[in-house]
C-alpha cells in the first residue's frame, strides 16, 4: 500500500500585510503597488492570498510594508 501524500490547501494560505511607511515621495509605480495590495494608510493591514504575484508585489516595496502573519504556515 502506498503512503498518501499530503497536498497543501492553497485556498487557506494567506498573508497579512501591514503598511509601515507612507508612499508619499515614492515613484508612482510603488504607490500603485500599495493600492493594488489594498493598503491605504500607515498601520493598515490586509489579508491577501499567498501567491507568486502577491509575494512579488511585497518584494517590490519591502521598505513600505511588512508581513505580520502568514495564515498558518
Amino acid at each position: 500500500m502506498m503512503a498518501a501524500t499530503k497536498k497543501k490547501d492553497t485556498q487557506n494560505q494567506t498573508l497579512t500585510v501591514r503598511q509601515i511607511r507612507s508612499g508619499i515621495g515614492c515613484p508612482r509605480e510603488m504607490r500603485e503597488t500599495l493600492i493594488a495590495l489594498g493598503l491605504r494608510r500607515i498601520r493598515h493591514e490586509v489579508e491577501r492570498m499567498d501567491t507568486k504575484e502577491t509575494r512579488g508585489m511585497i518584494a517590490k516595496i519591502p521598505h513600505l510594508v511588512e508581513v505580520v502573519g502568514d495564515g498558518g504556515r
